[in-house]
């Protein structure tokens, strides 16, 4: 099945987002990167990718619905073949968090059979995720309950548990 990569921008509480997707027979599109401005490994748009902000309008509308506070769950097709078997099935455990609740690293570990000093193994899976926001990894916290590293910044992250409810907002 032959497909199209395109991307689009779109304006959010955090900043611009950068949506990098595949299009499918028939326009749907495949989630295969969503950054923020100053990630670290954000991916930069150069000659190739198609301009295509109509092929994006279900996600734009998902993610102006969740920053709202009226979506708590995502329905959207990712691209497949990203990242390596362990990585897939971190990101995996990322997608079963719920809504405004938390986990720490070490319960993923424990989810993924990656304990002891595996628990920085899966810090850098979850470091790797190409789709911030949608795939939650904004939910993973320290075992002390103290908010660790974030590719988009720790004070995205704080912003995204306070829209969840998952945290308290300093003032």
């Amino acid at each position: 099945m032959a497909t199209t990569t395109v991307y689009t921008r779109i304006g959010s509480p955090l900043g611009e987002l950068l949506l990098l997707g595949e299009e499918r027979p028939g326009g749907e599109v495949a989630l295969a990167s969503l950054s923020l401005p100053g990630q670290k490994g954000a991916p930069v748009v150069r000659d190739g990718p198609r301009h295509a902000p109509e092929a994006f309008a279900p996600i734009a509308g998902q993610l102006a619905a969740y920053f709202e506070g009226r979506l708590t769950r995502f329905d959207i097709a990712y691209a497949d073949g990203q990242g390596t078997e362990f990585q897939r099935r971190v990101w995996s455990a990322l997608d079963s968090i719920p809504y405004g609740e938390t986990v720490s690293y070490g319960q993923i570990a424990a989810d993924v059979g990656s304990t002891g000093a595996g628990v920085r193994a899966v810090g850098t899976a979850i470091g790797r995720n190409p789709l911030l926001v949608v795939r939650p990894c904004h939910r993973v916290i320290g075992a002390d309950g103290t908010l660790r590293g974030y590719a988009g910044g720790v004070e995205r992250k704080e912003r995204l548990l306070g829209l969840e409810g998952a945290l308290a907002v300093r003032r």
